[in-house]
């Protein structure tokens, strides 16, 4: 005669299953910029290391040989002037490290700089038709805040010309408005070439003293134009951190978690645009600047979020920054 089991037995029976199943409990999957609380660590030591490193390269600018006693009027005159060079390396550093680790991340390639898109070649061909129409005294006497304000301008249009046609162009894409501005500069540069040419000895020599990227190149004049730019537009990349992780990760799979990859990517360059037309305007060519420091940012920075990416390449940026020739 078969029993049935009782209901008692069951529930003892499956009393210990019950009880080993409620007190486990799952671990908590968190995700964050690091992979590890050690690699934050990592970071946060190299961070503190290279500020220290850019701060105390500002004081130095601001102390080394000057002539004058410590503490004089004569002395904090001198350090007052030195001040504008040490905003003039800020902002650099700004402009070069963050439009270059933005224009990389947009591009989805870590080799080409912002300078592909034809900045410093329009610098070239501005400043070299000047002294070939103008001279030696048109030369210098463009340096006015006016002059300063049409080459921005002439910059950030030229780049808003590119990124309305891959905005409104159906068949446009990033490597096809790449290889316009390749082709851009490299007509802008053959004809700066061609007029350096027909140049005599002096004035090629001023103009090749122009050229050369320096911050002794940056006016105090400009600073009331040059800060407002890029204030808004660093702190505008700062607020899209998040849509440029994103981005990163290719237009694909942007666009599968929600992301518009293209309207995203023509601010991000607008943006950058501005940072870059900024720079080159203020101190001329640094091509070289922005490149090293992005790489050394990816190398020192462990992650994949521009927040830290960003801080990294500003830090890097002043401690490495050149400083100005003259005091």
């Amino acid at each position: 005669m078969n029993t049935l089991p009782s209901p008692t037995a069951e529930a003892v029976t499956a009393s210990p299953a019950t009880a080993s199943s409620a007190t486990f409990k799952r671990p908590t999957r968190r995700t964050g910029a690091f992979v590890s609380p050690a690699a934050r660590r990592r970071w946060w030591i190299a961070f503190g290391a290279v500020c220290a490193v850019a701060i105390l390269a500002c004081i130095g600018l601001l102390v080394w040989k000057n002539p004058a006693q410590f503490g004089t009027p004569v002395f904090w005159r001198l350090a007052h002037r030195r001040a504008f060079a040490v905003l003039a390396i800020v902002l650099v550093a700004v402009c070069q490290g963050m439009a270059t680790v933005a224009f990389q991340t947009v591009a989805n390639n870590r080799i080409i700089t912002p300078s592909i898109l034809g900045f410093e070649s329009l610098y070239r061909a501005i400043h070299t038709s000047t002294i070939f129409f103008l001279g030696v005294a048109g030369l210098n006497a463009s340096a006015t805040v006016g002059n300063f304000t049409g080459q921005l301008a002439l910059m950030i249009a030229l780049t808003l010309v590119l990124y309305s046609w891959l905005l409104t162009s159906q068949r446009a894409s990033m490597h096809a408005m790449l290889l316009i501005g390749v082709m851009l500069g490299a007509g802008l540069g053959s004809v700066s070439t061609f007029m350096q040419r027909l140049l005599t000895p002096s004035e090629f020599d001023v103009l090749t003293a122009r050229l050369f990227g320096s911050i002794a190149n940056a006016q105090k004049e400009y600073f009331p134009i040059a800060v407002p730019l890029v204030a808004i537009s660093a702190l505008a990349l700062v607020l899209m951190t998040r849509r440029l992780s994103v981005v990163s990760l290719g237009r694909e799979t942007a666009t599968n978690l929600g992301l518009n990859h293209r309207r995203t990517s023509v601010v991000i360059l607008v943006l950058v645009s501005i940072l870059m037309a900024t720079s080159t305007a203020l101190v001329g060519p640094m091509t070289f600047l922005g490149f090293l420091v992005a790489t050394l940012s990816y190398q020192f920075s462990d992650t994949h979020d521009h927040r830290y990416i960003f801080a990294m390449a500003v830090a890097l940026g002043i401690a490495i920054c050149p400083p100005p020739i003259s005091s």
